[in-house]
Formats: structure tokens, sequence, C-alpha cells
């Protein structure tokens, strides 16, 4: 699925539901069903700067993609990172580095986070874009050089 697919499935799934009460706890199901991260990696190196609560988001670049392991110390805050993940995981770093993001708007999260939750969903999304960036830089280094 394209990173367009996959936004139209979240958004489709979230107009599932009439109120907001829904959706969070729709939310907090998918983080729930996010796997922990190994405490090992839980280190200042993957966290999140701009958010109110602990997350880490951990970069994997394999076979010319980009995957993301992430957790969060907050139920809602978890259940956004699951939802990150699903879009931006399996990317090649040009995909992820100029990919909207609009399923966020979409969903009306923007409208139905506080704002220190909002900057920490940015922090997130902003702190992936440099993780393509800088994969994008080394695989073509790796290009050039190889």
């Amino acid at each position: 699925m394209t990173i367009e697919e996959v936004q139209q499935e979240i958004v489709s799934e979230f107009s599932a539901f009439d109120d907001w009460m829904d959706k969070y706890s729709y939310l907090i199901e998918l983080g729930n069903a996010l796997p922990p991260l190994d405490p090992t990696v839980k280190t200042t190196e993957y966290l999140i700067s701009g958010c109110q609560s602990r997350v880490w988001l951990v970069p994997d670049f394999r076979d010319g993609l980009l995957w993301f392991r992430g957790e969060s110390d907050a139920v809602i805050v978890k259940g956004l990172v699951a939802l990150l993940l699903r879009v931006v995981s399996g990317r090649t770093p040009g995909e992820l580095a100029s990919a909207p993001l609009h399923f966020i708007d979409e969903i009306g999260l923007s409208q139905h986070l506080s704002p220190v939750r909002s900057n920490g969903l940015l922090s997130m999304v902003k702190q992936i874009r440099l993780y393509a960036v800088a994969y994008k830089q080394i695989s073509k280094s790796t290009e050039q050089n190889g």
C-alpha cells in the first residue's frame, strides 16, 4: 500500500466513529497493540523532544527502506505513535521526506488534541522527516562510493 492508501484507510476507520470518546478509545486500543520497545533503546538518542510525555522513535534502515519502532508512556500518545508508524514504516527515505501526512487533520486530531499533544505529534513527524533526510543522504553516499 502507498502512504496515501494507508492514510485513506485510517481516515475511513475513524469516520466509523460518531464521537471523540470512541475515537480516543480506538487510539488507546491501537497504542495497546503496539509491541513494547526493548528498554535498551529507551535512551535520549531516540527520545522525541517537544513532547510532554515521553516518546521514543527508533529507526531501522534496511534494504533501502526505513522502518520505525516506537513507544510512549502516555496511552493516547502511544496510539498516535501506532498510527504514525502504520503510515511511515517500510517506506523509502525519499517517500518520507516529501509525503504529505494529511490524515492527522482529516480525522480531526489537530482540533481534538491539546496544544501540547499537537506540538508533540508535530515533533514526531519532524523527527521522522529528519531521519528520512539523513538516511537518504547515507544511501546516496553508499551508492556513489559503493
